[in-house]
C-alpha cells in the first residue's frame, strides 16, 4: 500500500499533541510550562523567546494582573515543536477561582499533566480538577513537583493518588535520593539511572549524567539501595505503564522531578510525546464522531481581548477537529448559519502571535477581531457539524456591578459585554426591570478583582461592587419562573445566554420550594 501524501490529515494529526496542565495554585504549574519550552529550544534560556528580531520575554502568564499576583489568572496557549511533532501546550489557570476557565480549556484538549507538589500531594483545588478531567475521559499523566525540596515520601504520594481520587500511579521514574537531597531518577522502563546537576538558576537544561547500577551502588549507597527496593515493590503490585488503562484515565504514568532545577524535565515532555493520545475523531451534539478525514471544523473554547493593548484586539481561540484548515478560507459560524471568513489567522505563543496559512486537527488557531464568535461556537467548511455546548459552571457569588462614574457608562457597558464573552464572569439582568446595573455571577471572589481591575484598566469604567442575598442559582423555564417572582427570596434573571437563573437567598427555602412544588424546573448547573 503507497505511503499517504504528507499532507493527509491522519498523518499531520498523528504528529500533534495536545494537553493541558493542571496544578494546585503554588505546584509549580507555570514554571513546568516555561521549562518545557526551554527543552524543546523555544527559548535559549528559562525567560527569553527566540523570535526574528532578538529575544523577547517568554511568560505564559502575560496579563498584567498576573505578573502583579504571581499567580495564573487566565488559560494560555503554546505551541512549539519538538522531536519532529507538534505540541500545544494549554496552559490554565490554577486558583479554583477560575475553574471554569480550565473547564474550558479542557475541552479541547486530548490529555493533561497533573501537577503535584511533593509537599502537599491531593489538594481541594487538584481533586476538582481530576474529576473535570474524569468526566471529559482524559489521559492524564502526573508529576511530583518540587523534589529538591523537603517533601513526603514518593510511595505515600502514590497510595494517596489511589486512595482520595480512584487514579492507579504506575510510576514510570522513580527518585534516587529523599526529597530535599534528590539526586536523580531510575527510569523504570530501562533501568538505567540518570543524575542530574544544576545550572544557574535552572535557566539552561540540567546536564544529565547515565550511571551504570554497580556505579550507581557505590557512589550512592543507602539512597541508591532504598531506590532500588521501592522499585521492586512497584514491579511486585505490577505498578508499570499500561496504554489500554492510561487512555481509558484509569492509571496515570508518574515521574519525579523539580521543575525548578530542571530535573525529570525531559522524561516528562518524552512522555508527552510517546504515551499521550494524537487527536482522534471527535464526537459531535448527536453522538456522531467525525472523523480527521472529513472537510475542516473545528469549535472556540477561548476568547480573549486586549492581549494586544496597543491594537484592543478580540481573539477567538478554536480547536482545529478535522480536516486541514486554511488562511484566508471561508467557512460557516454554525449558530449562526453565516459565512466566516479567516483572513486574520495566528499562531498563538503566549500573548505574541505569528500568521499561519494553514493548521490541522489538535492545533490551536485564533482568530484575531472575530466579534461574532463566542465560546462554544462551531465552524465548519463544506460538511454541517454542530459540537456539543461547553456547560457553564453553576455560580456560588453574585454582586452588583455599577459604573462609578455615569459619564463612562457607554465604556462600562461595552466593558461588561466583553467580559462576559470571555467568560470572566455570568452577567445577569432582568428583562422586565430594564435594571442598568446587572448582577454579576461567580465561583470565586477573584473573578471580581480581576472584572473590576479590567473594567477600569482597558475600558476605563471604574466599577462599584456591592454584595447581593443571594447564595445559590438553580436554572428553570419560562413558567416557572414566572412563579418564582412572585414568591419571596427569589429573584429570576436572565443569562447572557439565554438561560434563566433563579438566584435564592438560602438552601433551606430552595429546598422548601422543591417539596412543595416537585413540579417545577429547577435544575442543577455543572460543577456544584
Amino acid at each position: 500500500m503507497p505511503e499517504p501524501p504528507p499532507t493527509d490529515n491522519r498523518v499531520q494529526a498523528a504528529r500533534r499533541r495536545t494537553f493541558a496542565i493542571i496544578s494546585h495554585p503554588d505546584a509549580g504549574k507555570t514554571t513546568l510550562t516555561e521549562k518545557f519550552l526551554l527543552y524543546a529550544g523555544a527559548v535559549a534560556e528559562a525567560g527569553a523567546v527566540k523570535a526574528r528580531a532578538g529575544r523577547r520575554k517568554a511568560t505564559s502568564d502575560w496579563m498584567a494582573l498576573e505578573q502583579q499576583r504571581g499567580i495564573s489568572i487566565t488559560s494560555t496557549v503554546l505551541q512549539f515543536g519538538y522531536r519532529d511533532h507538534v505540541v500545544n501546550l494549554l496552559d490554565t489557570p490554577g486558583h479554583r477561582d477560575f475553574s471554569e476557565d480550565t473547564y474550558r480549556v479542557l475541552a479541547a484538549a486530548d490529555a493533561a499533566i497533573m501537577v503535584l507538589d511533593v509537599a502537599k500531594g491531593i489538594e481541594p483545588q487538584t481533586r476538582k480538577l481530576f474529576e473535570v478531567c474524569r468526566a471529559r475521559q482524559l489521559p492524564i499523566l502526573t508529576y511530583l513537583n518540587k523534589f529538591d525540596r523537603p517533601g513526603r515520601e514518593p510511595l505515600e504520594l502514590v497510595d494517596e493518588l489511589e486512595d482520595q481520587i480512584d487514579l492507579q500511579a504506575t510510576p514510570v521514574t522513580w527518585p534516587v535520593g529523599i526529597p530535599g537531597d534528590f539526586r536523580g531518577v531510575i527510569d523504570r522502563r530501562s533501568g538505567a539511572f540518570v543524575r542530574y546537576n544544576r545550572t544557574a538558576r535552572g535557566t539552561t537544561t540540567a546536564p544529565e549524567e547515565l550511571v551504570d547500577s554497580a556505579r550507581a551502588e557505590t557512589e550512592e549507597g543507602p539512597a541508591w539501595v532504598r531506590a532500588m527496593e521501592e522499585c521492586a515493590l512497584l514491579d511486585e503490585v505490577g505498578a508499570g505503564v499500561d496504554t489500554k488503562t492510561f487512555l481509558a484515565g484509569e492509571t496515570s504514568p508518574l515521574f519525579v522531578g523539580s521543575a525548578l532545577t530542571n530535573f525529570g524535565v525531559r522524561h516528562l515532555l518524552d512522555a508527552v510525546v510517546d504515551l499521550a493520545p494524537p487527536p482522534g475523531p471527535r464526537t459531535d451534539s448527536h453522538g456522531a464522531a467525525r472523523g480527521l478525514d472529513e472537510s475542516f471544523s473545528g469549535f472556540v473554547f477561548k476568547v480573549q481581548a486586549n492581549m494586544d493593548p496597543a491594537h484592543r484586539d478580540r481573539v477567538a481561540f478554536v480547536r482545529v477537529c478535522s480536516g486541514r484548515f486554511e488562511r484566508g478560507m471561508t467557512v460557516t459560524h454554525e449558530p449562526s448559519g453565516r459565512p466566516f471568513a479567516t483572513k486574520y489567522a495566528t499562531s498563538v505563543f503566549g500573548a505574541e502571535r505569528d500568521t499561519i496559512d494553514e493548521a490541522w486537527p489538535g492545533d490551536v488557531i485564533g482568530l484575531v477581531n472575530a466579534a461574532d464568535l463566542r465560546v462554544g461556537d462551531t465552524l465548519f467548511a463544506a460538511s454541517p457539524v454542530r459540537y456539543p455546548p461547553i456547560p457553564r459552571f453553576s455560580p456560588e457569588l453574585f454582586v452588583t456591578a455599577r459604573v462609578r462614574d455615569s459619564s463612562r457608562s457607554k465604556q462600562f457597558r461595552r466593558g461588561v459585554d466583553q467580559l462576559e464573552q470571555e467568560g470572566v464572569v455570568q452577567v445577569l439582568r432582568d428583562e422586565h426591570a430594564g435594571d442598568p446595573a446587572p448582577i454579576l455571577a461567580g465561583v470565586g471572589q477573584m473573578q471580581f478583582e480581576v472584572f473590576a481591575h479590567r473594567l477600569e484598566h482597558e475600558f476605563g469604567a471604574g466599577v462599584e461592587l456591592t454584595s447581593t442575598p443571594y447564595r445559590l442559582a438553580r436554572s428553570t423555564d419560562p413558567a416557572t419562573g414566572e412563579q418564582l417572582r412572585r414568591t419571596t427570596g427569589v429573584r429570576v434573571l436572565t443569562r447572557a445566554d439565554g438561560v434563566l437563573l433563579a438566584l435564592f437567598e438560602s438552601p433551606n427555602w430552595l429546598a422548601r420550594l422543591e417539596v412543595d412544588h416537585p413540579d417545577w424546573t429547577l435544575e442543577r448547573l455543572i460543577a456544584e
